[in-house]
């Protein structure tokens, strides 16, 4: 699969147009549009990033007594 990135900006009537595009007519392509997150909905790429401050007995079992197998 061939990828190709452009930036553009949507023109005020909301159309976008793309030009000389690297691709043979005929060829199939998906179109997918990500905003910037410009707007008024800020975007977090990473939520969770930062939130994990230490990892308590990261290898220990969770969750043992809930196992009708164990009991």
């Amino acid at each position: 699969m061939k990828a190709y990135r452009v930036e553009k900006q949507i023109a005020a009537n909301g159309e976008l147009k793309l030009s000389a595009l690297p691709f043979k007519e005929g060829d199939k392509v998906e179109v997918i549009i990500l905003s910037y997150g410009t707007g008024s909905h800020p975007v977090t790429p990473s939520p969770l990033r930062g939130k994990v401050i230490e990892y308590l007995d990261p290898t220990e079992p969770v969750g043992e007594e809930d196992w009708e197998l164990l009991k």
